[in-house]
C-alpha cells in the first residue's frame, strides 16, 4: 500500500501458529523420530504440548532418552518432518481471505520464520500462498541471525525490492520471538492469540483472535 508520503507499507508473517496450524504434524514427527531411534511412542497430546518453544525444547522434552544430543537427533527429526509435514497441517481461518485482501490493497508481504526453508517453501506452495510473498521469505538458515533478532526482518524487507522498514510496517506472530523481532526492527507487532506460541514478557501493538482482525488495524496505516 502506498501512503501519502509515497512510501509502501509492508507486513511480515510468522508461519507456525500464525498462518498454519502445524501442531499435529510437529507432534507426530516426534514419534516417527522415536521409532527411527528404536524408542516407544509417547502420547500425541504430550508431544504436541512441547510444541511452540523451539526445536531444541521440543526434542529435549519429547525424546529425553537422547537429552543433550540435539545435534544428533535434529537431522533425523527434519528427515521425518520432510516426509510428514503436510499430513495434517491446515491453514487457520481467515488466512486466504486476509492475504488476498492485503494483496488487493497493495500491501507488500513477507515471511519471517525460524522454520527450515524447505518446509516453509513447500507449505506455502501447497496451500497456494507463495505468490503473495515472492522472494521475501526469510526462514531458518537464510539469515546469520534468527528471531528474536530484527535482522531477518530487515533482510526480508530488502528482498521486497529494497523496501526500507518504517514504523508503519508490521510483524504478525504468535510467539515472543516474533514480537521481539518486530520490536528490534522498529516496527509494529500483532500478537496472534489463536496460535500455540508463548508471550513471555514481550509487548505488542495489538492482539488479534483471528487473522482477518488484522485488516482493520492495517487500514489505519493506509492514510
Amino acid at each position: 500500500m502506498r501512503r501519502k508520503d509515497d512510501m509502501m507499507n509492508a507486513v511480515f508473517f510468522d508461519m507456525d501458529g500464525t498462518l498454519i496450524d502445524s501442531r499435529a504434524d510437529l507432534g507426530a514427527t516426534v514419534n516417527f523420530t522415536r521409532a527411527a531411534l528404536g524408542l516407544a511412542p509417547i502420547p500425541l497430546e504430550e508431544a504436541i504440548s512441547y510444541v511452540g518453544n523451539g526445536a531444541r525444547f521440543l526434542l529435549e522434552h519429547a525424546i529425553p532418552e537422547w537429552a543433550g544430543r540435539f545435534d544428533d537427533i535434529w537431522p533425523m527429526y527434519v528427515e521425518q518432518y520432510r516426509a510428514h509435514m503436510l499430513d495434517r497441517t491446515t491453514l487457520y481461518p481467515g488466512v486466504r481471505a486476509t492475504l488476498a485482501e492485503l494483496h488487493d490493497r497493495g500491501w507488500l508481504m513477507g515471511i519471517n520464520t525460524n522454520k527450515p526453508n524447505f518446509a516453509c517453501r513447500a507449505i506455502l506452495e501447497h496451500f497456494g500462498l507463495a505468490r503473495y510473498f515472492g522472494n521475501a521469505v526469510v526462514a531458518g538458515g537464510d539469515c546469520p541471525e534468527m528471531k528474536p533478532s530484527g535482522l531477518p526482518l530487515r533482510q526480508a524487507a530488502s528482498q521486497l525490492n529494497g523496501h526500507r522498514l518504517s514504523a508503519h510496517d508490521w510483524m504478525v506472530g504468535d510467539n515472543w520471538t516474533d514480537l521481539d523481532s518486530g520490536a528490534n526492527a522498529g516496527i509494529k507487532t500483532a500478537f496472534c492469540t489463536f496460535g500455540f506460541g508463548h508471550l513471555k514478557e514481550s509487548r505488542y501493538t495489538v492482539k488479534i483472535n483471528r487473522l482477518d482482525e488484522l485488516l482493520r488495524y492495517l487500514k489505519a496505516e493506509e492514510t
